[in-house]
């Protein structure tokens, strides 16, 4: 028996390396210097770092100044989730984390607070941060342990729901916190600036745009108001992250930045028709299907749902075994499979499974329809068992 051939639809988890990443990053090793180092190989990986700072600056709607390299989003958010932040050169207390229901668990691990130091803010079931929840705990913070910060995702990783971070943004304000969101899904696929979205901090990751893993960013809304460094040592990155920076990731970060703002538009209808097709057919085939915040603002490529009696975990092996990757929620858990904390904190029963598609520039009609073949087997099986019960 032949093995089926493969379809790649898990854009969410990590996107396919983009062509001119590689060729960036795959040139950049052949730099022998260290980009600390003042002679002229150190100055010539000295000067890729900075133009990939630009790059990822540009994407950012920030400027470059403000951009701290890290090893991914998950040090980024371990970076700026920390009670511990400096104005200047004067110590500054951050009292408590309030951090979304629905954000994914590099924040909702609450990085380096204390767990009895962060709170959790309730989603409507629409999947929306409930902005009356925010405000009413903000109104209840204890400005004498320190300021409140509030971290709200731009687009959820599993749905695509998009968030109002701006409105979060005007509450947390009003309240004197900072506001941090998490763009990593956004990025490349929701216009992007950090003064539109009224935010401090921004969380960004290389290999969800086509860059090379172990590659991301905090951006900065400013110079002034910073954390304290989670990595010490050579005071790399102005000190806020010490390290030789990864040179020939930060070359594929660069071009897969640049790459993710060619085309943004034209890009972002093509694949919207192929994911709103795509849900259309599925519920021809399985008018139970459960398609989570399609009424609602959602990124383009994103369709999260649930087929009623398939569990999560018995779907995504179903579907690898049609030759169709695609995810269980977020790929964040070393491979486990579990109730997915989206949907509980929307208000559904724990035992329904979720499946999510997302799909990006690469993906065709023919992935569409070999996706589309597997959903009506695994549905058909799905029926046949229910019958047989």
């Amino acid at each position: 028996m032949s093995r089926p051939e493969r379809t790649y639809l898990d854009w969410n988890a990590t996107a396919p390396l983009n062509p001119a990443a590689r060729a960036a990053a795959v040139a950049a090793f052949d730099l022998v210097g260290n980009p600390s180092s003042v002679h002229g190989e150190g100055r010539a990986a000295r000067a890729l770092v900075e133009g990939a700072r630009r790059a990822v600056a540009v994407l950012a709607g920030a400027d470059a100044a403000h951009v701290v390299f890290t090893s991914g989003a998950t040090e980024a958010a371990n970076l700026v989730l920390t009670p511990v932040f400096r104005m200047g050169k004067a110590p500054l207390a951050i009292g408590r984390l309030y951090v979304s229901a629905i954000e994914h668990p590099a924040l909702r691990e609450g990085g380096r607070f204390p767990r009895d130091a962060v709170t959790e803010i309730p989603v409507t079931p629409a999947g929306v941060v409930d902005l009356a929840a925010l405000e009413r705990l903000l109104a209840a913070h204890d400005a004498a342990t320190g300021l409140p910060m509030v971290a709200v995702m731009l687009a959820n990783n599993e749905t695509g729901i998009v968030q109002p971070v701006r409105e979060a943004a005007g509450i947390v304000h009003r309240h004197r916190g900072l506001m941090v969101v998490d763009a990593v899904q956004g990025a490349g696929r929701l216009p992007l600036s950090i003064a539109a979205l009224d935010a401090d901090f921004l969380i960004l990751s290389s290999h969800k745009l086509g860059g090379p893993k172990g590659a991301g960013a905090l951006v900065a809304r400013g110079e002034v108001l910073m954390p304290a460094p989670l990595v010490h040592g050579g005071g790399q990155e102005k000190g806020h992250r010490s390290g030789t920076e990864n040179v020939a990731a930060l070359a594929g970060f660069s071009a897969a930045a640049q790459a993710a703002l060619d085309g943004f538009d034209a890009r972002n209808a093509r694949v919207a028709a192929l994911r709103d097709r795509l849900e259309a057919q599925m519920r021809e085939v399985a008018p139970d299907v459960i398609v989570h915040g399609r009424d609602g603002p959602r990124l383009a490529n994103t369709s999260f749902f649930s087929l009623p009696g398939l569990k999560s975990e018995t779907g995504q092996i179903a579907f690898d075994l049609e030759g169709i990757a695609l995810s269980a929620g977020s790929a964040c858990s070393s491979g486990k499979v579990g109730a997915s904390h989206v949907l509980t904190a929307m208000g559904f029963d724990a035992a329904l499974g979720g499946l999510r598609v997302s799909l990006g520039e690469t993906t065709s009609e023919e992935d569409v329809q070999r996706f589309l073949a597997a959903f009506e087997r695994v549905a058909g099986r799905r029926r046949i068992g229910e019958a047989a019960a």
